[in-house]
């Protein structure tokens, strides 16, 4: 086994790598230009109970139901433009790149994401993580069910999981057991709002912000416990 196939670094997207909650804020000031206060407010209600429905972010989907009521608005088609033309590699955290580069030196980094099958791609991809790590992407509905296919897909002797939700590194931590090292990024507003005193098993490793890989070495995504 090659030295990258021996460990698996797996990388969250929203708000681990890039800065999701920014995208959020700018969608919803597009949104009140467009349409006013209300409307904003509206579409992030439909937004809502579609991730509370589902389990995971559906921007386009909730497009889709926010268009009642707006079909004769010119400013509706422009929302499609803004969505799929939005600037993602802008909102990429610093550093980020610098650390994927640096898992390359000793493992295989990969992105693990949850999404929709239209837009968390083209997300991945015009933020440029989809060829930082030479594409090896995957995105499910919800991830942490999806770990024997992970390590079907990309087996490897250990793995490593990056990720702004504790509570998610939890879950995959009771699957994975000592197999799977967690590292828990406390940034974004999950992390933020995350109490630690009640999540078992804690994360492995917490960093502050995901330009703090570069300061960890193999050993480090390989502690277990």
């Amino acid at each position: 086994m090659s030295p990258d196939r021996k460990l698996v670094v797996l990388l969250d997207v929203d708000n681990t790598l890039l800065d999701n909650d920014r995208f959020g804020e700018d969608l919803g000031d597009h949104i009140e230009e467009a349409f006013g206060a209300d409307q904003r407010a509206r579409y992030w209600t439909i937004y809502g109970k579609i991730r509370d429905e589902y389990g995971y972010a559906d921007y386009l989907a909730a497009l889709q139901l926010f268009r009642a009521g707006l079909d004769d608005d010119p400013g509706l088609l422009q929302m499609s433009k803004f969505l799929l033309e939005y600037p993602f590699a802008e909102r990429v955290f610093p550093r980020a790149l610098e650390a994927i580069a640096h898992l390359k030196t000793f493992s295989a980094p990969a992105v693990l994401s949850d999404g929709d099958i239209v837009f968390q791609p083209r997300k991945v991809q015009r933020a440029g993580l989809w060829d930082a790590v030479e594409g090896r992407v995957m995105i499910y509905l919800h991830k942490e069910q999806m770990l024997d296919s992970v390590q079907r897909h990309y087996p490897a002797a250990h793995y490593a999981m990056v990720d702004d939700k504790p509570r998610l590194l939890a879950k995959m931590k009771a699957v994975m057991g000592e197999k799977l090292t967690t590292i828990f990024v406390r940034q974004g507003h999950y992390a933020l709002e995350a109490d630690m005193s009640t999540i078992e098993p804690k994360p492995d490793v917490t960093i502050e912000r995901i330009g703090d890989l570069l300061t960890l070495d193999r050993a480090a995504f390989t502690k277990a416990g």
